[in-house]
């Protein structure tokens, strides 16, 4: 079975994580909540990958909307996430949120942190 994405020129956001995202929306009860993709610096890699909820979406923001969900995506990260593809993976370590970037140069081993 192929699996369906929504994408916008910059990103990808599977089925898989908007089916996540779209369940823990309705845990909160709280339809205007919007998942937000972002880049800080630390990690051991150089830049870690951000998940966070946001009501709100700048005027600048990336939005890509799958199954009614919207993640964002502000310009800063945006030139960082460029091509990536946000998923959502369940496996024996544990259940998570995965970004495939293809601008990483070098990855830290959890995959959570990234050099360009």
């Amino acid at each position: 079975m192929t699996e369906s994405v929504a994408s916008s020129a910059a990103m990808v956001f599977t089925d898989a994580a908007a089916t996540k995202v779209k369940s823990l929306i309705e845990e909160e009860q709280n339809d205007n909540l919007k998942l937000r993709v972002f880049i800080t610096g630390g990690g051991c890699s150089g830049f870690s990958y951000g998940f966070t909820f946001d009501e709100e979406a700048a005027e600048d923001d990336t939005q890509v909307v799958n199954q009614g969900v919207t993640m964002v995506v502000d310009p800063m990260s945006l030139q960082y996430l460029e091509g990536s593809v946000v998923d959502y993976k369940e496996g024996l370590q544990g259940s998570q949120f995965k970004i495939e970037n293809p601008n990483a140069t070098t990855t830290c081993g959890c995959g959570s942190s990234f050099s360009v």
